[in-house]
């Protein structure tokens, strides 16, 4: 037992440097979990900020879906619309023969054009206004000294909004400055 004694109180140093490696170690330990810690929190913090930005994504998405999904549909709607707005204007309304046939179709046309607005669906007819490339496509320049440059002249087809977005341009010819003619050879003698 003296031994026993003797052992523990012999080595002092032993055990000091024992405890402090295993301090050393504890540290060491406890600094690699710290980390391990940190990375797996910033990984969670990235999944979920990945998850949030899916979500949002997602939910965008859904509500383009919905506030476009009558795209196709009113693009295959407009020749109709353009067909009934071509038959008035070549019709004359003083035919007694086509009077009626005419009103049905002025109706037919009212039916539609209302249909159309209740689904945010709007025409673009820009005749007189500036040219505007990003809702009207320019067919044909025609010069004009009634009218500023760079103005509408004509609508050969009128344009279309679904929901604030381009559906289909208006189809227009654009002014432009008349030019002077070259000076004759009698006046430049």
């Amino acid at each position: 037992m003296a031994d026993e004694q003797n052992l523990d109180t012999q080595n002092p140093e032993t055990q000091a440097a024992e405890n402090a490696a295993s301090s050393d170690d504890l540290a060491a330990r406890v600094q690699a979990l710290e980390e391990q810690l940190a990375a797996a929190q910033d990984q969670s913090l990235r999944v979920a900020a990945e998850l949030q930005n899916v979500r949002r994504r997602a939910e965008q998405d859904v509500e383009k879906a919905h506030k476009f999904a009558l795209e196709k549909f009113a693009n295959d709607l407009l020749p109709v619309v353009d067909s009934l707005e071509r038959g008035l204007e070549l019709s004359s309304p003083d035919d007694e023969a086509i009077k009626g046939v005419r009103e049905g179709m002025q109706l037919t046309l009212k039916l539609f054009i209302d249909t159309l607005a209740r689904h945010q669906l709007e025409a673009v007819d820009p005749h007189g206004a500036p040219f505007n490339p990003e809702h009207h496509q320019a067919m044909a320049m025609e010069e004009s000294a009634k009218v500023e440059p760079n103005s509408v002249l004509k609508v050969f087809q009128k344009g279309y909004l679904l929901n604030g977005r381009l559906l289909r341009p208006a189809m227009v010819v654009v002014s432009k400055a008349p030019t002077t003619p070259p000076p004759s050879i009698d006046e430049q003698a």
